[in-house]
Order: structure tokens, then sequence, then C-alpha cells
């Protein structure tokens, strides 16, 4: 790093503990430290609240990843099939739901499926409008993954008489799947902070029971709540952030026995003979 660089890092850094600074001591003068404001927190019902809240939003989180999951690795398989219409009807896909607002998509779930005849209930909107969105950005982190692997582990599948769908599993997707894991726990992170669209389709996640706590304890209480909440996310955000930095740094692991034989017999991308 140049000597530049280091005194800009620092004049950024002096920025912003000047502006942490500024904003305490606005809100001391407005009595935001107030103890009795914060005393609300150690109130069992709110913490029960909160936690049931807290719950819901994980289980959204769980059931969102599980279904992501499974869809992404169903739409990196089909991307690479032969048949151009399934490629097709994969790509239309990916674009559809990459394009689309996700509170948009949320909306149409709970309110336009009634219109069609299809009772939802909040949880499945909110949980199949983030499944939706998220495996078509997960396909997407995997489909690079893929193409940065390049094609001679493919051709060299191929060459072992591996069918499609082993040459996927067996050999392109280990692989893919170590490269594209900080990407994927990055989406991840944002899978969780969009569990909170929940609270302007009515489901109980932690956000809207924060407020549901605010509207009934009074505004007052409002920062300390809302800083609980916060931390929450936070917490659970920075936690899946510091994985993916140990991860994106841990050794590469030896390969399995598929990916072994592949490499054996191949050289410079190609398959020796």
């Amino acid at each position: 790093m140049s000597a530049r660089q280091r005194r800009v890092d620092r004049m950024l850094w002096l920025l912003l503990a000047v502006g942490i600074v500024a904003t305490v001591v606005a809100l001391g003068s407005r009595d935001f430290w107030d103890p009795e404001r914060w005393r609300i927190l150690l109130d069992t019902d709110l913490l029960r609240l909160l936690g049931e809240g807290a719950i819901k939003t994980i289980w959204v989180g769980i059931v969102s990843l599980a279904i992501s999951v499974v869809l992404a690795v169903a739409l990196g398989r089909w991307g690479m099939s032969r048949h151009r219409p399934l490629r097709a009807a994969v790509a239309i896909y990916v674009e559809l739901f990459r394009g689309l607002p996700l509170l948009l998509l949320i909306f149409f779930l709970y309110l336009g499926l009634p219109r069609l005849g299809l009772e939802i209930s909040t949880f499945w909107a909110l949980t199949v409008g983030i499944s939706l969105f998220t495996s078509a950005n997960l396909a997407e982190i995997l489909r690079g993954g893929i193409d940065a692997l390049g094609r001679g582990q493919r051709e060299a599948a191929e060459s072992l008489g591996m069918s499609e769908r082993d040459s996927f599993f067996r050999v392109l997707l280990p692989q893919a799947t170590r490269m594209m894991l900080p990407s994927a726990i990055a989406q991840l992170v944002i899978l969780v902070k969009e569990t909170s669209l929940g609270f302007v389709i009515g489901y109980t996640e932690l956000l809207r029971n924060g407020r549901s706590a605010v509207e009934f304890l009074g505004s007052a209480y409002a920062p300390a709540i809302y800083v609980a909440v916060a931390l929450f996310y936070l917490a659970i955000n920075v936690s899946l952030t510091l994985l993916a930095r140990r991860l994106a740094r841990r050794p590469r692991v030896k390969p399995p026995a598929a990916e072994a034989e592949l490499t054996s017999g191949v050289d410079s991308g190609g398959v020796r003979v």
C-alpha cells in the first residue's frame, strides 16, 4: 500500500470517527441515552415477542435457503443440457426472477394468487418469493463457477465415458462449489435481510414484532427496540461474512476421486492420449 493510500485511509477513518462522535453527541442532547428508555429491553414480554419474531425470521431463512439451493443446482444442471429449449427455459427463469423487484414478487404471490383461486399464507408468500429470487442469483453464481473451470474438465469427463449427469455432479459441481462459496454466502446474507420484507404483508417476523412493540409501548422506546432488532440482523450477517472469509482463506482440499482421475488425464485443458 502506497503512502498516499495510507493517508487517504487515515483521513476516511478520521471522518468516520468524527461522524460517530457527532451522532452520539446529537442523540445525547435529545435524551437518546436515557436509561429508562433502554431498561425496557429487560422486559420479559418484550424479549418473548422479539424472540418469537427472531425464530420466525430464522425459519423463513432456513426454508428459503433449502429451496433456493435445490432449485439453483437443478437450474445449473439444466443450463448445461444439450437441449436448447431447456437451456432457454433456464435463461428465462434466471433473467425473469433476477430482474423483478423482490417486493413486487411477494405482492404478486400474496395478493395476486388468491385472485386466481390459490390461497397462500404470509409465510409461504414470503418464503417462495425469496426462494425464486435467491435461486436465480445462486444459479447465476453457479454458472460463473462452472464457466471458470473451462471446457477441459467437461471434455475429460466425456472422454472417460461419464454421462452428462455424472460429469456435472461428480466433477463440475464439487469444484465450482469451492470457488463460489464466498459469493454464495454473500447471497445468503442478502437472503437474511430480505426476510424483513414480510413486514409489508403482515408476517410476524422480527421487524414486524419490533414495530408492534413500539406501537404498544410508545415511540419513546423506539430507539432501544429498533437497536435490538438491528443487532440481531448484524449478529447473523456478520457471522456469515466471517464464515465466507474463513472459507475463502481455507486451503484447497484433496480433490475427490473423480476429479483426481480427470486431473491425471488432462494436460493444458485437453485430454492426454
